[in-house]
């Protein structure tokens, strides 16, 4: 367990009441009907449960966090040691003088005050007491802590993960208006249809995907087909194939995940090429999605040093969302950069 910096209540306090209510009564009805003497059970329990409550509360919320917390065992134990002093005190004296004059009738013969053993036996039941009252606390407020831990990793992991993808939205549509401004500089008559996809893009990032935390992957190749098809317009030659090798019907991804990939091999494969042939392959195999891009380059400054936001936003996501499991792996092969993402099969759930 890890230490708890600060201790509270963290139950809630009618728990608290239970407890000792259901503990006080057991108690109660067990010792009455060992002794036949409930009278007697009812009285000596009041007595001690009256130090048990105050004894238990003083270590959690007082010489735990004080000594322990702070690793100052020796004082922890003279302290304690302390207290169960004032505790057999008092229990002795209330019982001498509310229960009966027989300190400890339980051993069947007469005891006086301050008697080793009288002594040992009291300071072991406060302990035995002690224990049990304050493992089941601690346990409980360990638990409360934890899921409160739980949630508010996952409650950060959504906001770092809203994040990337807000952050890989207005990347990719400055990118597109940028090549936008571009044609419209040269009076175009592509532009147009570039204004048309951008739109259909838009609606797909604005309204389809919209606190999603997956999609059908037919949607998101539907999206980089509109996305291919702009980048067209902008390039004198390019060919792009999309091989789907797959049923892919009732696969799901999470949104957005594919495009850097994409816009990269654009973005480094249009460099110094008369032509761009781009190939992009997506099959599933058993219980994972393989998604590759080929395209043809050369090599360059501009490749070598690229710092584009686009593919660490990928690999951010893909370790928050796949922790481990999945490889995103590249390569170059004579003129050609190969890039490989594998994810399992997306579930939401």
């Amino acid at each position: 367990m890890s230490k708890i910096k600060e201790m509270k209540f963290e139950i809630k306090l009618q728990n608290h009441f239970w407890f000792w209510g259901v503990y006080f009564l057991l108690n109660f009805l067990r010792w009455g009907a060992y002794f036949n003497d409930y009278e007697y059970s009812f009285k000596s329990n009041l007595v001690e449960f009256a130090l048990h409550i105050p004894l238990v509360y003083f270590n959690l919320f007082v010489l735990v966090p004080q000594f322990v917390l702070k690793s100052k065992y020796f004082k922890y134990a003279l302290s304690l040691v302390m207290s169960l002093m004032v505790v057999y005190l008092l229990k002795t004296a209330m019982t001498y003088y509310i229960v009966s004059e027989n300190i400890w009738p339980e051993a069947n013969r007469d005891y006086q005050p301050f008697e080793i053993n009288h002594i040992v036996a009291v300071c072991i039941g406060e302990l035995y007491v002690l224990a049990m009252a304050s493992s089941i606390y601690l346990t409980l407020t360990w638990l409360k802590e934890r899921d409160r831990n739980r949630a508010l990793r996952e409650e950060q992991f959504k906001i770092k993960l809203k994040y990337l993808k807000n952050q890989i939205q207005p990347h990719f549509f400055f990118n597109t208006l940028n090549n936008l401004y571009a044609l419209s500089l040269e009076s175009s008559d592509k532009v147009p249809n570039v204004i048309i996809k951008l739109s259909k893009l838009m609606e797909y990032v604005l309204y389809d995907i919209q606190g999603s935390k997956s999609v059908p992957l037919i949607k998101e190749i539907d999206y980089i087909q509109n996305y291919i098809e702009i980048e067209k317009l902008r390039f004198e030659d390019v060919e792009v194939h999309v091989n789907l090798e797959s049923n892919i019907d009732e696969v799901k991804v999470p949104p957005l995940l594919f495009i850097s990939l994409i816009e990269n091999a654009f973005k480094h494969g249009g460099l110094h090429n008369n032509k761009l042939k781009i190939k992009i392959n997506c099959k599933v195999i058993g219980s994972y999605l393989r998604f590759e891009i080929i395209n043809n380059f050369v090599h360059s400054p501009s490749f070598m040093n690229s710092k584009g936001i686009g593919l660490t936003n990928t690999k951010k996501r893909l370790k928050l969302i796949f922790k481990n499991n999945y490889t995103l792996e590249h390569q170059v092969k004579f003129n050609y950069y190969i890039i490989r993402l594998q994810i399992p099969i997306y579930n939401e759930d």
